[in-house]
């Protein structure tokens, strides 16, 4: 009996955000999505009936020369089988990376993973739905990210990393057309905040398309 994961695409890219960004990385983009951010770029990926094989999805990856791979979505963890892929990545020997939202737990992510857990801000209209006890279970493997849609957003950011503090990476980064890269930079220089500023560099390249 295969153990199936439903699949939106598998591609090969330039990873766009966070610390490897500029590195060759295979995608997995996971099928669902229990969230609906206002400012989400990935909706295509809500739906869908394409079910694939862990061992299916393994073998398509190895067509490519890099051991970056990045687990995307939709939500991925919203697939329970996607733990039973991570599992598989990391005993493969490739450096694995998990794009989440902080609304469901972390806690049985395969310990060699890299986290990137994106906390919903105000402007998303999901903040309601974040599970602040995730931020404490991230370690300095992982990263933090605050999308930042306005003032607000970034201000109640700023709150959040005050009462949750952690040794992981703290990423911000403006919701594309909606503040510029230079506002967010200059509140963050303004305010003395210790968090690295990223823009999502396959838009620059390849505009608000996939980075296919």
């Amino acid at each position: 009996m295969t153990t199936d994961l439903n699949i939106t695409e598998i591609f090969y890219s330039l990873q766009g955000e966070a610390r490897e960004v500029g590195l060759p990385t295979i995608f997995i983009r996971l099928t669902g999505c229990p969230l609906r951010c206002t400012y989400c770029d990935t909706e295509y990926a809500f739906k869908g009936n394409n079910p694939i094989s862990i061992s299916d999805i393994v073998d398509e990856i190895k067509q490519y020369n890099t051991r970056y791979v990045c687990v995307t979505g939709g939500e991925p963890l919203a697939q329970i089988n996607c733990h039973i892929l991570l599992d598989t990545l990391v005993k493969d020997q490739y450096l694995v990376s998990l794009e989440t939202s902080g609304s469901i737990d972390i806690s049985e992510i395969n310990p060699g993973v890299s986290i990137v857990m994106d906390l919903k801000t105000p402007s998303s209209n999901e903040s309601s739905q974040n599970l602040y006890e995730n931020v404490a279970k991230l370690q300095a493997k992982d990263q933090l990210k605050f999308v930042i849609g306005s003032r607000q957003d970034f201000d109640w950011s700023v709150d959040i990393m005050d009462k949750y503090p952690t040794d992981a990476g703290v990423l911000f980064s403006p919701v594309f057309d909606q503040i510029t890269p230079t506002e967010l930079a200059d509140w963050i220089i303004e305010s003395q905040l210790n968090v690295r500023m990223q823009v999502q560099m396959h838009k620059l390249l390849w505009g608000d398309e996939k980075a296919k």
